[in-house]
């Protein structure tokens, strides 16, 4: 792991999104070996949004990065998405392919996936254009401010969904729980949270770039939900694919949580 933290500046200065799509988002790798992590996460996600209640109209995505893969399902349940990325570049990144400029990073196999979960694989350019269509907005953000997504004042929305996000941005467990605090007041009363969370690891490497990720126990991450005003409805653990020498995470935790109704 890096012997500092991996802060903000480094990740607008050296974070590729290109070579990180490449590395984490293809479905199979050049030997033609089946990405394990990402139909894991992909199956989660599936999983998480066909629970009963799990919908709504607004959607926001803390820490999208460059990627789409985390609205596939979820755009099946909520019409309006915004998505939230602190880096210049990996916002840019996903314009590219909601607008569908030449270059964008190709999902299809990914979405093409997701559709099979679904029980129609047929129906991919169906569900690229209506992500298309329900992502509004792509805003900067920061969720160690109060405000992640300052200047700009965003109404709560039904549903937050956030993936390997705070804990690549929180150096220690103090900065994790405030940040869920602050991505938790974009959650209305009643709505979910819904999370894909790395456990047990200290960085994860691409293009010969390392980048710092914060040691969490599943319970730590498990109170500080709790402590931000939400009950765990769902949670999941699954091993992260054995061999991986670009992390040394342990597990993915995935978890839906409600948010309490505010005490008056």
């Amino acid at each position: 792991a890096p012997a500092v933290f991996t802060d903000v500046d480094i990740y607008q200065r050296s974070f590729n999104p290109r070579e990180y799509l490449k590395e984490f988002y293809t479905l199979s790798d050049s030997e033609g070996r089946p990405n394990a992590f990402l139909t894991q996460n992909l199956r989660s996600l599936f999983t998480m949004f066909s629970l009963d209640g799990l919908r709504g109209d607004t959607l926001i995505d803390v820490g999208c990065g460059p990627t789409i893969y985390q609205l596939l399902s979820a755009c099946e349940r909520f019409q309006e998405i915004t998505a939230l990325d602190y880096t210049d570049q990996n916002r840019r990144e996903l314009e590219k392919w909601l607008k569908n400029e030449a270059g964008a990073f190709d999902w299809r196999p990914v979405v093409k996936y997701v559709c099979e979960l679904e029980g129609d694989s047929e129906k991919w350019a169906e569900k690229e254009e209506k992500l298309r269509q329900r992502v509004k907005r792509v805003l900067k953000c920061d969720v160690t401010k109060a405000n992640p997504a300052a200047p700009v004042s965003l109404l709560p929305a039904d549903g937050v969904v956030s993936a390997f996000c705070l804990e690549a941005a929180c150096k220690d467990l103090a900065a994790f729980r405030s940040a869920l605090r602050n991505i938790g007041t974009f959650v209305k009363p009643g709505g979910h949270l819904v999370m894909l969370v790395t456990l047990q690891g200290t960085f994860y490497a691409f293009n010969k770039e390392v980048f710092s990720c914060l040691y969490l126990e599943r319970n730590a991450v498990l109170e500080a939900v709790e402590g931000a005003g939400f009950d765990v409805k769902f949670r999941e653990v699954q091993p992260w694919p054995p061999g991986d020498v670009r992390t040394d995470c342990k597990d993915v935790l995935s978890f839906v949580a409600r948010k309490r109704a505010s005490v008056t």
